[in-house]
């Protein structure tokens, strides 16, 4: 009997196919936008993961912060004051879980070579902000300790700013230029960095690098740096090189409210991005979820259209002796084939918008195989609810009733 109800339920979808598709559309989009969506959130959140870990491994940033003033008094000194180079070698001693703490200057110049003249990034610092960032050289050799002592006038640019500014050239040895504040200061590449593309720091590719005693006292005066990029003995002792560091500054600073320091470690951007992406994708998923309700609503309007239109069927059928049970399940086959064929079909363009998304985005493709279990679950209960109310009516029509109507 239920092979027989298929058919037939089959049949009857088959000989309205314009009407039964238009009323599986929204079970279609429905389960499609649920797919994607999906899809995207955890594409763009793998994406996303990997630029952060390509940043840097076991990597802790630790920032200066403006305190806040009282009472609307606006707050005074300068918050800087205290994260001179030697705070490096502090945290390293006093701070086990640390491998290795780098002092980072940076700021904006001009960067010249011959009749060519581009703004970018220049960035402080010493040698082992290579190794906490995870970059290496493709040509020459990066800033060593030595130039940092000796103050050597160096600079090792970035793989797009040497085409930039060499096009075709070999930039080792030639000597550049640096404008900044109306000032002009001489420097000699010795290295190019590998291509390492964008980053959520911005273009790596279209920063330079020089000695960070250089970048203090001699282009900018200072004594203090504008970050400390920390790098943890390991992925697991993270969590306590953080604790470390916070207690030790804490006393460093004498701030028992942590406001004139910030940390930030990958596993905290990374549980920040996931969250954001969690609750973009579960709103966006509810926003879909909502076409469905949509397409059940549709699925329920064409079974009635499809009872009354089918009521001397009805009526003839009760006549030769169906029961009530067997005209429900009838009705109820052609609402939960029609969720069903709109659920595979919603799969299949689910799938195909993912995959152009993610093409576009360039992220990877991700299809969660617990999406589709879910939207297609969801269309088939869909159905049923929805194909349930026009079933019963059909099955309580009284057959005299059903074989008078015209």
């Amino acid at each position: 009997m239920i092979l027989q109800s298929i058919k037939i339920a089959l049949e009857s979808l088959w000989s309205n196919k314009m009407r039964s598709f238009l009323s599986m559309l929204g079970i279609v989009i429905g389960v499609g936008a649920v797919i994607a969506i999906v899809s995207v959130g955890t594409g763009s959140t793998e994406q996303v993961t990997s630029r952060i870990a390509n940043l840097g491994s076991n990597m802790i940033t630790l920032y200066p912060r403006t305190p806040r003033g009282q009472w609307g008094t606006i707050s005074t000194g300068n918050s800087q004051e205290k994260f001179t180079i030697e705070l490096a070698d502090y945290l390293v001693e006093f701070c086990p879980s640390l491998l290795s703490v780098t002092p980072v200057k940076q700021f904006s110049a001009r960067v010249i070579s011959s009749d060519v003249n581009i703004n970018t990034t220049v960035i402080g610092t010493e040698y082992d902000y290579m190794n906490v960032n995870n970059y290496e050289v493709a040509k020459g050799v990066f800033i060593s300790a030595r130039d940092n002592t000796e103050r050597n006038p160096v600079i090792v640019i970035g793989s797009a700013l040497a085409a930039d500014l060499f096009e075709t050239e070999d930039p080792l040895g030639k000597d550049i230029k640096i404008n900044y504040n109306g000032r002009t200061f001489t420097f000699t590449v010795i290295g190019i960095m590998q291509e390492k593309g964008g980053s959520m720091a911005g273009n790596l590719d279209e920063r330079v690098y020089i000695p960070l005693s250089v970048a203090m006292d001699r282009i900018l005066a200072q004594r203090y740096a504008d970050s400390f990029i920390a790098q943890a003995v390991s992925s697991e002792k993270a969590a306590s090189a953080v604790k470390e560091m916070e207690f030790f500054m804490v006393k460093y600073l004498e701030d028992e409210n942590k406001e004139r320091f910030r940390i930030m470690s990958q596993d905290e951007i990374l549980d920040t991005v996931s969250s954001v992406t969690n609750t973009m994708s579960l709103m966006l998923g509810g926003i879909a979820a909502i076409s469905l309700l949509v397409g059940g609503i549709g699925i329920m309007n064409i079974m009635l259209v499809s009872v009354t239109e089918r009521t001397r069927e009805i009526g003839i059928r009760k006549a030769l002796g169906a029961k009530n049970k067997n005209i429900l399940f009838q009705f109820l086959m052609e609402s939960l084939s029609l969720s069903s064929a709109g659920g595979l079909i919603g799969i299949g363009f689910g799938w195909t918008v993912a995959y152009f998304l993610a093409q576009y985005g360039k992220w990877p493709l991700v299809v969660s195989h617990l999406s589709i279990y879910l939207a297609f679950g969801f269309a088939l209960f869909i159905g049923i609810f929805f194909g349930l109310y026009p079933a019963m009516k059909a099955a309580r029509m009284n057959p005299v009733d059903a074989l008078r109507y015209e």
